[in-house]
């Protein structure tokens, strides 16, 4: 227990500190920036295994599946990267979100913050329902498995479409709800005009990315119970790689258009974990082969993306 309130108090002692301290007057990130809080992220992320080692090592938190501590590294490093690869679609989703509501960029990491905030407390909810779901009944990993294969087939063979977030269901709910106001003065979510409480496009765009979330998190979440259903370890990979969605949306964001072909690697990886969870039962893999399966499509998708790039720069010139 004690490991918990720590991990909980360290998130929210960092939560903190970004909006607090580091963000607390609405600016532009520049591409610098976000390099060097992407960097922070994930290095804060990949490092925490080491803790993990050692927290499963002395038996300071409850082990029921009996994982040795190298074994637990691996198990969440491997989900710490599953989640970090599925948020990356998740990310261009909120880029268009951003982009249609028309965000200046100076407001974007306020929306974003509130948004990592609302991702934490759905998920801590999700992981605790799908781990207790996985231990009381063995039948629901054929169900999440076969979940996840079909949305990497359906991922696979999806046409470049076009989000309109203001055709939502979410837009329009609010709407009915709130007067909604269609100019942007501060990084307010609710202004007052002529005595009337109105919600700025800032509340729309968080409203809907929290609702993508809850559909990006029916992808993850799965993805990460089929690597283990250990509850800390799914829910602190889970935490610290949506954690570092915000910096990696700002650094991405001004490289967007060179990674067309990561949708590929990530059905392909959503595909491999959905696999190996129906087969759970039958066939145990290292999860050496599952981290090593992970890097390789990520590695490949980016690759092709740049050479593609510079394909297209190539004959453009």
């Amino acid at each position: 227990m004690t490991v918990w309130i720590l991990f909980i108090a360290a998130v929210a002692l960092l939560l903190t500190f970004d909006l607090g301290v580091l963000n607390r007057r609405a600016h532009a990130i520049s591409l610098k920036e976000a390099t060097v809080w992407s960097t922070f992220w994930i290095g804060l992320g990949l490092g925490f295994s080491v803790l993990i080692y050692f927290i499963y090592q002395n038996q300071w938190i409850a082990n029921p599946n009996g994982l040795t501590a190298w074994n637990a590294t691996l198990k969440y490093i491997t989900g710490y990267l599953v989640e970090m690869s599925l948020s990356m679609d998740n990310i261009f989703v909120i880029a268009v979100i951003f982009s249609s509501f028309a965000i200046p960029e100076k407001y974007q990491h306020r929306v974003l913050f509130w948004g990592i905030v609302g991702a934490i407390l759905f998920r801590i909810t999700a992981i605790y329902l799908g781990v207790a779901l996985l231990n009381k009944f063995i039948w629901i990993t054929y169900v999440f498995g076969g979940f996840l294969v079909i949305t990497a087939l359906r991922l696979l063979r999806s046409h470049k479409k076009v989000y309109e977030p203001k055709d939502s269901i979410v837009f329009r709910w609010v709407n009915m709800i709130i007067p909604v106001s269609h100019t942007i003065d501060s990084q307010k979510f609710f202004v007052r005009k002529d005595k009337v409480l109105m919600a700025t496009p800032l509340l729309l765009a968080l409203v809907v990315i929290e609702f993508t979330d809850i559909l990006f998190a029916l992808d993850s979440i799965p993805a990460v119970l089929g690597i283990t259903s250990d509850t800390f370890l799914v829910f602190s990979s889970n935490i610290l790689a949506v954690m570092g969605l915000r910096s990696i949306y700002f650094f991405l964001s001004h490289m967007v258009s060179r990674f067309k072909y990561l949708k590929y690697s990530l059905s392909a990886i959503l595909f491999f974990v959905g696999v190996k969870l129906i087969l759970s039962h039958h066939i145990e893999l290292p999860e050496w082969v599952s981290l090593a399966f992970i890097a390789l499509s990520l590695t490949l998708g980016v690759l092709f993306s740049l050479r593609s790039k510079e394909e297209e720069d190539a004959q453009g010139s």
